[in-house]
C-alpha cells in the first residue's frame, strides 16, 4: 500500500495552472529583458552612427570653406601685386583656377573694390568704357560713409550673378561687419547670415559671403577684398553625399540654434528628436551643425525576431509544463485510485470469503435437509439439483448487478420463469420497486424455488386451472411483506404439511434464519399461503463498492 506521504499532493498539483503561467511569465520577461538590452545596445549603435555622420558632414562642411579660402587667399595674394584689377586679369586668374564650373558649392568668386565716395563716379565712367556699359554703385553711399566697396567682377558670368555687379557691399551691416574683421585680422573671413544679392528680394534662401582682404604690397593700405557669395542650401548640399551618409535630417544654423539664425535645411519626412549637433568654425565664423537620425519603428528587426522567437519559446513551455503537471495530476489521481482498489479488492476478498462460507453453510444445509426427506437417491439428486439451481439463478442476478441491489420482481421473475411460459398456467406477480440486498435476494429466491416447486408437483401449478399470485408491499421504512397465495388447485388434506414435506424446513429454518424474521407458512384446503417478511436495507449497509462503478 503506498504512504500517505506519496499521496499527499504537491503544490504544483493542488495549483495545475500556477506552473505553467508562471514559466510562460519568466519566459517573457527574460525575453523583455533581451529585447531591451537589445534596443539599448542599438539606440547606442544609432548614436554613435549619427554621431559619425554629423562629424562625416562638419568635415565635409569645413573642407569645402576651406578649399574655397585657398582659392580667395591665391587671389589676393595676386592682386596685391597688382596696381589695378582689371577685367581681363581676373578672368585669367579665374581661368588658371582650371575650376571648369566647380565653384567648391559657392555662387563664384568676385572682386570688389574699396573706393572713396568722391572718386564713385571716376570709377563708374572706368568701368563702363571697360564693358561694362550698364555700370552703377548701389545703392549710393550716405552722406557719413566716406568709402564704398562696389562688387566689380563675379565669375562666372551668369545673368544670375550680374544682379550683384555695383553691389555696395558696405551698405550691408551684415557684409561690413565680415569685410571689417577681415580686414582687421589679415585672414579669409565669413559673414552671419544674409540675402545674396543675385538671389533678389528679402524673402531668397539665405545665404553667406566669405571675404579675404587685398592689401598693397609692402603697406597696409586695404585695396578691396576677394570673396565668394555662398547660398546656404546649395553649399550644404555640395559638402553633403545622400549616397554616403543616409537619409539623416541636417539643419545649419548661424551661430545659436534659432529658427532666425537657419541657413540650410535637409528636412525628415518624419522627426525623431535623436539630434546630433558638432560646432563649426567656418572661416572664424562659429557655426552649429545638427544631424538628425530618421523615425525607425517602435522595435528594430532583431527585437521583434527576438520577441517572436521568445513568445514562442513561452507558448512551448507553456504548453509542456501544462502537459506535464496535467500528467502528475492524472497520475496522482491514479494512484490513489489504485490505492483505493486494492482497499477495495481486499475487502471484496473478505466479503468474497464471508459470503462462499454462506453459501456453502446454505449449500450444506439443503445437501442435509433434502437427505433426510428423499426416499431414493434419484429423488435426492433432482431435489437437490433444482435448489442449487435455484441459488444458481439468483446469483445470476446477483452478478449482473455487480452484487448491488437487487428488485424483488427479478428475483421471483427468474424463479417462476419455468412454469410462468406454461400458458396453462397462471401466475400474477405484482408489486412496487423493492430493491433487496444480495444475501436477502438469494434466500427470497430460494424459498420462492421451493414454493413454485412444490405448487407444480402438488398444488395449484400441477392442474390446469390452478393459479399461483405472489405479491408485495412495503411494510414501514424498513421491511418489505411478500405474500403467496395458491388457489384453484388440488384440494389439500390436513396431513400436508407432515407427509410432502413441501420444503417446509428449508424454508422456515434456513430462509427465516438468513431473513432474520420467521416465515408464516399455512397449507390451508384452497393452496399454500406463505407470508415472507425481508428487510430492506440501506446500500451503505452492505455494498462494498457503493458509488465506486465505471
Amino acid at each position: 500500500m503506498l504512504s500517505q506521504k506519496n499521496l499527499t499532493p504537491r503544490w504544483y498539483e493542488r495549483f495545475p495552472r500556477a506552473l505553467p503561467i508562471g514559466i510562460f511569465v519568466l519566459t517573457m520577461a527574460v525575453t523583455v529583458l533581451s529585447v531591451f538590452a537589445i534596443e539599448h545596445a542599438e539606440k547606442q549603435r544609432e548614436s554613435a552612427q549619427l554621431d559619425q555622420t554629423a562629424q562625416a558632414i562638419a568635415s565635409g562642411l569645413e573642407r569645402r570653406s576651406n578649399a574655397n579660402a585657398a582659392y580667395l587667399r591665391s587671389g589676393a595674394a595676386l592682386f596685391a601685386t597688382q596696381q589695378v584689377v582689371e577685367a581681363p586679369l581676373f578672368r585669367t586668374f579665374i581661368q588658371q583656377l582650371h575650376l571648369d564650373g566647380n565653384y567648391v558649392g559657392s555662387d563664384g568668386i568676385g572682386w570688389t573694390m574699396r573706393v572713396n565716395r568722391v572718386d564713385i563716379p571716376t570709377v563708374e565712367e572706368v568701368m563702363r568704357r571697360s564693358g561694362s556699359p550698364d555700370f552703377a554703385v548701389y545703392p549710393s553711399p550716405a552722406l557719413d560713409q566716406p568709402v564704398a566697396a562696389p562688387v566689380m567682377y563675379l565669375q562666372p558670368d551668369t545673368v544670375r550673378n550680374r544682379r550683384a555687379i555695383g553691389f555696395d557691399m558696405y551698405s550691408d551691416p551684415v557684409r561690413k561687419a565680415a569685410m571689417d574683421e577681415a580686414e582687421r585680422l589679415g585672414r579669409p573671413v565669413a559673414s552671419g547670415k544674409t540675402v545674396l544679392m543675385q538671389d533678389g528680394g528679402r524673402n531668397s534662401p539665405p545665404g553667406f559671403l566669405i571675404y579675404v582682404p587685398v592689401f598693397e604690397v609692402g603697406r597696409s593700405n586695404l585695396r578691396g577684398f576677394v570673396y565668394s557669395p555662398f547660398n546656404g542650401q546649395q553649399f550644404l548640399e555640395s559638402a553633403v553625399s545622400t549616397d554616403r551618409i543616409g537619409a539623416v535630417g541636417i539643419r545649419l544654423y548661424d551661430d545659436a540654434a534659432e529658427p532666425g539664425n537657419l541657413l540650410a535645411e535637409v528636412k525628415l519626412a518624419v522627426r525623431s528628436g535623436s539630434v546630433a549637433r558638432r560646432e563649426i568654425d567656418l572661416s572664424g565664423r562659429r557655426w552649429l551643425l545638427e544631424v538628425e537620425a530618421p523615425a525607425t519603428n517602435m522595435l528594430s528587426l532583431i527585437s521583434v525576431m527576438t520577441l517572436l522567437f521568445g513568445l514562442l519559446v513561452a507558448t512551448l513551455l507553456l504548453v509542456l509544463a501544462r502537459l506535464l503537471t496535467q500528467q502528475a495530476v492524472e497520475d496522482r489521481v491514479a494512484l490513489s485510485w489504485f490505492e483505493q482498489q486494492s482497499s477495495i479488492r481486499n475487502s471484496l476478498t473478505r466479503e468474497l470469503n464471508h459470503r462462499v462460507k454462506n453459501t456453502l453453510a446454505n449449500v450444506l444445509s439443503i445437501i442435509a435437509l433434502t437427505r433426510r426427506r428423499a426416499t431414493d437417491l434419484d429423488s435426492f439428486a433432482d431435489n437437490l439439483e433444482g435448489r442449487i439451481r435455484a441459488l444458481s439463478a439468483t446469483h445470476d442476478l446477483l452478478t449482473q448487478s455487480e452484487w448491488g441491489t437487487t428488485p424483488v420482481r427479478a428475483v421471483i421473475q427468474a424463479e417462476l420463469a419455468p412454469y410462468a411460459q406454461d400458458v396453462d398456467r397462471h401466475v400474477d406477480i405484482e408489486g412496487p420497486d423493492v430493491e433487496l440486498a444480495p444475501n436477502d435476494a438469494l434466500s427470497l429466491g430460494l424459498a420462492i424455488h421451493e414454493l413454485a416447486t412444490n405448487a407444480a408437483k402438488y398444488g395449484a401449478l400441477s392442474v390446469q386451472d390452478g393459479k399461483v399470485r405472489v405479491f408485495w408491499e412495503m411494510v414501514g421504512d424498513g421491511q418489505a411483506r411478500i405474500r403467496w397465495e395458491e388457489s384453484n388447485g388440488p384440494r389439500l388434506d390436513p396431513d400436508a404439511r407432515r407427509k410432502r414435506g413441501f420444503g417446509t424446513d428449508l424454508i422456515e429454518k434456513i430462509v427465516a434464519h438468513e431473513l432474520r424474521n420467521p416465515v408464516d407458512l399455512h397449507f390451508d384446503p384452497g393452496g399454500v399461503q406463505c407470508t415472507l417478511m425481508i428487510p430492506v436495507r440501506r446500500r451503505g449497509d452492505f455494498a462494498i463498492r457503493a458509488g465506486r462503478k465505471g
